[in-house]
């Protein structure tokens, strides 16, 4: 996931979800309950305030694709649907 996100997340942010996933691969290899718990919550909070700035950021920037506020959606109005019934 990190790889896919480029530029839009900033080194130290990198490196501290990293360290996170590390640390979560070494505790479960002590396979001590407590340690692997705990790190799951490290890197569950790492990856959502990650999640959570990508979303601010995107919201600042406007969704790629998204289309400005009061445009219809694309396809809502076609002319070319004709409304028939089956009859056998």
């Amino acid at each position: 996931m990190l790889g896919e996100l480029g530029d839009k997340v900033d080194g130290s942010e990198k490196a501290d979800i990293e360290a996170a996933i590390e640390g979560l691969k070494s505790a479960l290899q002590s396979e001590d309950a407590d340690a692997i718990q705990s790190a799951i919550e490290n890197v569950t909070q790492k990856s959502h305030s990650l999640a959570e700035k990508l979303y601010q950021s995107g919201a600042a920037e406007g969704a790629p694709g998204a289309a400005p506020e009061g445009t219809p959606p694309a396809g809502g109005a076609d002319d070319d649907v004709i409304d028939a019934e089956v009859v056998d």
